[in-house]
């Protein structure tokens, strides 16, 4: 969801959002207090984006690892779920900071089953702020059954 003619969205301090991603409107309540956040789907898979804002930022300008952390964590159960048709939380989650993101940027991400066996799904995540690497994640979700809001 763009502004027409000039390709910038809202909530994003005006500045503008990379062609074919649109307003991620499905997510839970925490993820879209934290956000604005934006999704595309391509041939060879999804991807998430953000503009980091100063809401996203630690003291020093750089986005805050706990942010990064939580979009990683979002890539990985979409991951999970575009695989099973299921949701999944999470049971562990390794995240290996590789660069620094700042106010301003582009972040974005995408993620992938590296096995199934059932009940325990198995997943990698990257983040890139253009052609450099941000974040790399790797985690095991367990599919649940949704019981009143019980996992």
């Amino acid at each position: 969801m763009t502004d027409q003619g000039t390709g910038r969205a809202p909530g994003c301090d005006g500045m503008p959002i990379p062609e074919g991603y649109v307003l991620s409107s499905t997510r839970g309540p925490y993820t879209t207090h934290n956000g604005p956040f934006y999704h595309k789907v391509t041939a060879g898979g999804f991807w998430h984006g953000t503009r980091l804002l100063r809401r996203h930022c630690n003291s020093g300008g750089i986005a805050h690892g706990g942010m990064l952390m939580a979009f990683a964590d979002g890539l990985l159960g979409t991951a999970v779920f575009r695989a099973s048709g299921k949701a999944g939380v999470t049971v562990r989650m390794n995240t290996d900071f590789l660069s620094s993101a700042r106010e301003g940027d582009w972040l974005e991400g995408t993620g992938r089953i590296t096995q199934n066996d059932g009940a325990f799904l198995f997943c990698e995540a990257e983040m890139f702020v253009g052609s450099t690497a941000v974040l790399r994640a790797s985690g095991i979700f367990k599919l649940v059954k949704w019981r009143g809001g019980d996992v």
